[in-house]
């Protein structure tokens, strides 16, 4: 009789555990509550779908700041180029952009989920869709199946793969948390990674859509310091973008310990305060004649020069030739330092990635199979795991799914 293999959850760690465990020989159902497979893969990347990152597998630790050491065996099992290689043989071609990030040549994620869920049919996986597990049942700490809105399955293993909290509406509700809870597994609390955050300022909103290249932001408490450099983007809220969502994890905690959280950004980073100062009086001699508020126009994209005139405290109609020395080097710490303070994070919901989520202490790195429960295997965001922006999530979730879904296969 074959081995029986339910996989909870039809997302990237999902389809990946079920296409894998029917190659092992599996008889392997997947059950979704959604009426399609991989809806979260279909909005991720704006529409586009980040699969993975091109840089060497030997530098992906660093980027999980949640437990990167408990994949290690995962990744190294199923490398970024395993699975490139994998959605190539079934019509997927890729291509790399800039940060070594991997997208499908297409730019269409549907196109990444239909071809993962091709994956796992062609492999000999079936799908229940509209269906909710409701809980799973053991006997002698040993899975015995899943009962679910359509009635009970019977499984010889069960794999969660239901994702985190974030993005609710892709079905990514928690549901795995409650069945990890339910079993006597340790559910390290959830909090926001990759989000936006919420700034005290209110200027912000006079820039909302605003979008910064190659600027330096950094988040202090204390005197830790955390900075990236990249782009960003204002919004009504406050900020965002990739380098503010890579920081967001670590001013999510600070915030949560109830700690004072800055944002500091160098608008300039490329030059020093001397050089800087250099071409700051270049563009006062070119605007000598001018007002303050018409010689900032070389320097700085329109809609943030009137928020700089604000914050400088330097009035806006004074002759430009009449400007301090002291006026001049208190406006040069401001475009080094523009200083946003850190009122909260954007909520769960809205954050790319959960942090948090099943104790990787009560896991098998190498199949991930629980320690506490025989036959039960988690795969994915559900797993205490998170990385930085550039695909690593989703590169965590292929490699824990397959793990997943070739220990259970093989029975």
């Amino acid at each position: 009789m074959a081995n029986r293999v339910i996989v909870v959850g039809a997302g990237a760690a999902g389809l990946m555990a079920a296409g894998t465990a029917a190659l092992q020989g599996a008889e392997v159902l997947v059950i979704e509550k959604n009426a399609i497979p991989a809806k979260k893969i279909r909005i991720s990347g704006k529409g586009r779908c980040n699969i993975t990152n091109a840089r060497p597998i030997a530098e992906f630790i660093p980027n999980y700041p949640g437990n990167g050491k408990f994949l290690y065996s995962a990744l190294n099992r199923f490398t970024n180029q395993d699975l490139i290689n994998l959605l190539a043989e079934y019509g997927l071609e890729t291509k790399v952009e800039r940060g070594q990030r991997v997208f499908p040549v297409s730019d269409d994620a549907n196109q990444v989920a239909d071809t993962l869920t091709s994956f796992a049919r062609t492999a000999g996986a079936e799908f229940k869709f509209n269906t909710e597990v409701q809980r799973i049942t053991v006997s002698n700490q040993k899975v015995q199946g899943v009962v679910t809105s359509a009635g009970f399955y019977a499984a010889d293993r069960v794999i969660i793969a239901t994702g985190g909290s974030s993005y609710p509406r892709t079905g990514s509700t928690g549901d795995g948390y409650t069945f990890a809870k339910e079993l006597g597994h340790t559910v390290v609390p959830l909090f926001p990674a990759l989000v936006a955050l919420r700034t005290q300022e209110t200027w912000v909103q006079q820039v909302s859509g605003l979008s910064l290249k190659n600027v330096t932001a950094a988040i202090c408490c204390d005197s830790e310091r955390h900075s990236e450099f990249g782009e960003m983007q204002f919004a009504h809220f406050g900020v965002t973008g990739p380098i503010i969502l890579t920081l967001s994890r670590q001013a999510a905690v600070w915030l949560r310990e109830g700690r004072k959280v800055t944002l500091s950004i160098d608008l300039k980073p490329a030059l020093s305060e001397s050089e800087l100062d250099k071409r700051l009086q270049s563009d006062f001699r070119k605007y000598q004649r001018k007002q303050f508020k018409n010689s900032l126009n070389d320097l700085l994209p329109k809609s943030l020069i009137p928020v700089i005139i604000e914050l400088s405290q330097i009035p806006p109609d004074k002759q430009v030739h009449q400007i301090t020395r002291t006026e001049r080097f208190a406006l040069i710490r401001l475009l080094k330092q523009l200083t946003l303070t850190i009122a909260n994070t954007l909520p769960l919901s809205s954050a790319i990635v959960t942090a948090g989520g099943v104790s990787t202490a009560e896991i098998n790195p190498k199949t991930m199979e629980s320690k506490l429960i025989k036959g039960l295997y988690f795969a994915g965001e559900v797993i205490d795991i998170d990385g930085v922006t550039g695909g690593f999530n989703l590169q965590a979730a292929f490699s824990t799914g397959n793990a997943a879904g070739f220990h259970a296969g093989q029975g």
